[in-house]
């Protein structure tokens, strides 16, 4: 079975001025698209090829570097796209909204939390709020590693992920990943962040 790369669920363009069009196109059809190939590539004739890529990241510890970073990159960045949304950024509403207050304080302390999270992860990673057993944490992890990984610190359901490799920002930002970090919140995809919360109770 050979991963493919999902279309983008919107233009390159449509989540400008706070991601740009160029950065998208790098970012999805180079990026993204020499994960799933070198995945593709790693499992060929062996038993991973006929398993999903949770089932090869739950045992990612057993696999060889080529599968962790590309399996990682390829299931991080599917679903980093649909966490993103033009016109998002609101706020969370419902039980996300209840499970965000009630965890972090307000929804302000759990946005200083989780930027200081993409901020401070050395190199490069991802920033996650995860869900396990109703229950939220932040954390990071380095390179292309996920909290569904038997290697990861942090470990739980993803429901928001941050990209914070630099060819996520660089071509507009440079070096100041705070920035690309505080006009990444304008396009936050809150609706799904809900349904992913939702599911993983």
């Amino acid at each position: 079975m050979s991963f493919t790369l999902p279309a983008l669920p919107y233009a390159a363009n449509a989540l400008e001025p706070n991601i740009d069009a160029r950065t998208m196109e790098i970012h999805h059809d180079k990026h993204h698209a020499a994960y799933v190939n070198n995945l593709n590539a790693a499992i060929k004739d062996t038993p991973l090829d006929s398993m999903s890529i949770e089932e090869i990241l739950a045992n990612i510890s057993k696999q060889s570097p080529a599968v962790r970073n590309n399996g990682g990159g390829h299931w991080n960045h599917s679903l980093f796209w649909i966490l993103m949304t033009p016109g998002g950024g609101n706020m969370p509403t419902g039980a996300l909204s209840d499970a965000i207050n009630s965890t972090f304080g307000s929804f302000d302390e759990f946005k200083n939390k989780f930027t200081s999270a993409g901020a401070t992860r050395f190199g490069s990673g991802w920033a996650w709020l995860v869900a396990n057993g109703g229950k939220l944490s932040i954390g990071s992890t380095p390179n292309q590693d996920n909290p569904l990984m038997d290697v990861s610190d942090i470990k739980g359901t993803p429901i928001l992920g941050l990209d914070v490799w630099e060819h996520a920002y660089y071509l507009n930002y440079q070096n100041r990943r705070p920035d690309y970090i505080a006009a990444w919140w304008n396009v936050v995809n809150w609706d799904e962040v809900a349904k992913l919360f939702a599911g993983a109770k």
